[in-house]
């Protein structure tokens, strides 16, 4: 019976005496502030997280997981790919070679490295297919010298499909009359759009076959084998074992760590920091609950020191004031909780159709490694930020709950 009534009575303490309104609008900037604090930090965590979803799926979806080569060219890659899909976490193998050099069209000139694959095994490995705005992978047929280009890099030489590009090979042919570069006319058979810029502007795609000839190779040899993996994280040490065991020292591996690795490792870290950080701001508004339950238990000092003459003991009126405290807590997190999910599931539509509006382009792809600002909403988050703002909201409460009980009804009544 006494329970239910401090339980009442905390939750009244919610909101002062009408003579006092500065204390109520205290508790209400203390829960605004608690709610504020935890809106941005599950929005802040879901789009670290969508950077991390999108560089898992995306990018790391694009770039080999790992690959294994030979200092020559491979005459049976079918061989070693066969041994390397032994391995349990070896999902799929792929043929692939790769040249660096320049696209050039109309005097405008782009860096590019060309990966060169077979179109049938690619889909396997790799996730360009879903990506294409014209054309198809299919549509790189041996012989042909078709290219497949991203949509930053067509813009800047200003091709489309059934164009024609040059290529030039960082090499050089010795001829009676000089040395001159080595040029090859490929046509754009396909413009695909990943958004991430260095991938969009930088890499293009060819049939093995063809390269091959480009390179002056023996029909069916290739630079070496692209492994998929089930866990892309188990990739370093995977790929150099089946290295050491295939070869025998007559391969070598590399894997995705090397390339985009210093990349994922940054995202994780501020994704840890910036956590830290925000916690730290609801820890600040968590803590405005003690100011607030503070101003209150002097405002209530009459009223404690009455309970007090009617039998409460220190122990019930420290509940009533943790009762208060925690509905502050509670309202705060909830509301906090409410409009972070919601924010964190319309972020990225929002932000997009800010920049359509100021005609400002807020993730440059130049710069980062996606153009759009990505979102993935996780539960877990959410349940852990709205565990920590409810516990640092709690142990808000424990000085004033505990001056509160302190309280001695004497020296509380003598100027009522």
């Amino acid at each position: 019976m006494f329970r239910p009534l401090f339980v009442f009575i905390g939750t009244r303490y919610t909101r002062a005496k009408r003579r006092n309104h500065f204390v109520s609008f205290i508790s209400l900037t203390s829960m605004l502030g608690l709610a504020l604090g935890v809106l941005v930090m599950i929005l802040v965590l879901s789009v670290m997280n969508g950077f991390d979803h999108e560089m898992r799926t995306r990018v790391l979806g694009m770039v080999p997981h790992a690959t294994l080569e030979s200092a020559t060219p491979l005459d049976d890659w079918q061989g070693l790919a066969a041994g390397a899909l032994k391995h349990p976490q070896v999902q799929a193998a792929a043929p692939f070679s790769q040249m660096q050099g320049l696209l050039s069209n109309d005097g405008k000139v782009q860096k590019v490295l060309i990966n060169a694959i077979d179109p049938l095994q690619e889909a396997q490995v790799s996730i360009i297919g879903d990506f294409f705005r014209q054309g198809r992978l299919e549509d790189l047929a041996p012989g042909e010298f078709g290219m497949v280009i991203g949509d930053k890099a067509a813009a800047k030489l200003g091709v489309g499909l059934g164009d024609k590009l040059t290529f030039v090979a960082p090499e050089v042919t010795v001829t009676p009359a000089g040395m001159f570069p080595r040029l090859k006319r490929f046509t754009v058979v396909g413009i695909f759009h990943v958004g991430a810029g260095e991938i969009d502007g930088h890499l293009a795609l060819a049939h093995v076959q063809d390269l091959a000839r480009l390179q002056r190779w023996k029909p069916g040899q290739v630079q070496g084998v692209r492994l998929k993996f089930a866990d892309l994280f188990q990739a370093p040490r995977t790929a150099w074992e089946l290295a050491q065991t295939l070869g025998k020292g007559d391969y070598y591996a590399r894997d995705w760590t090397r390339t985009h690795g210093n990349l994922y490792q940054a995202i994780r870290m501020e994704k840890a920091i910036i956590g830290l950080l925000l916690l730290l701001i609801v820890a600040v508004a968590a803590f405005n609950i003690i100011s607030t339950l503070v101003m209150v238990v002097t405002d209530k000092k009459g009223d404690i020191a009455i309970l007090r003459t009617l039998g409460s003991t220190p122990r019930q009126i420290m509940a009533i004031f943790m009762v208060q405290g925690t509905v502050i807590g509670v309202f705060g997190t909830a509301i906090g909780a409410l409009l972070g999910i919601w924010a964190a599931l319309n972020v990225s539509a929002g932000v997009a159709a800010l920049e359509r509006l100021l005609g400002i382009k807020f993730l440059n792809a130049d710069v980062y490694f996606i153009d759009y600002l990505p979102s993935q909403l996780m539960w877990a988050d959410v349940l852990l930020v709205c565990a920590a703002a409810l516990v640092l909201s709690f142990l808000a409460t424990l000085y004033p709950a505990w001056r509160a009980a302190r309280t001695q009804p004497a020296e509380a009544l003598r100027y009522e």
